[in-house]
């Protein structure tokens, strides 16, 4: 691949894949604090979960493209998260923060860098989510907006998503 082709596909990919993945965040940048306590449940957010992301075009809200995640949100308002969505030799984990906005709903922002396959560092990408955890904690959906910074800060593209989330359980059920 020449070098041309290696930036297209990282953007176009990048692009289409993070507005995933992870899909879930929304405050500005680390600035979010975390309160992960909630007096709706005995969770509230807290623990891991299984996320199913579906990248939209942002005008139309078409769906594009759906794939699969994990995300854990820890006690004290960090997050991870991997997906499917994204060539993970290219991406790092997710990482960022979360916190309990008022009643059943939760913002979160993350970031992963982005890697050309020859190793060198060519993006960020920022996921934003909104988050609106059901009254018995076990489900949520959410939507997410993604932005794609290169390696200056300038922010050089967007994406939209939505997600529908269940509660990763010991029991090991799908």
């Amino acid at each position: 691949m020449t070098s041309r082709n290696l930036k297209h596909f990282a953007a176009s990919r990048g692009t289409v894949a993070l507005v995933l993945a992870a899909m879930f965040f929304l405050g500005s940048g680390a600035t979010a604090w975390a309160h992960s306590d909630d007096d709706e449940s005995q969770n509230g957010l807290q623990g891991t979960w299984r996320v199913q992301l579906t990248v939209r075009d942002c005008q139309t809200g078409q769906a594009l493209r759906t794939f699969p995640a994990l995300v854990a949100f820890a006690k004290g308002g960090t997050l991870t998260f991997t997906t499917a969505g994204q060539f993970q030799a290219i991406a790092t984990p997710g990482v960022g923060v979360w916190r309990h906005i008022d009643g059943h709903t939760y913002s979160a922002v993350a970031e992963v860098f982005i890697f050309s396959l020859a190793g060198a560092w060519i993006q960020t990408h920022r996921l934003t989510r909104q988050i609106e955890i059901d009254n018995d904690a076990n489900q949520f959906t959410e939507t997410v907006k993604l932005q794609i910074f290169d390696t200056t800060g300038n922010q050089i593209a967007t994406g939209c998503a939505t997600g529908t989330a269940t509660r990763f359980e010991l029991s090991g059920e799908k």
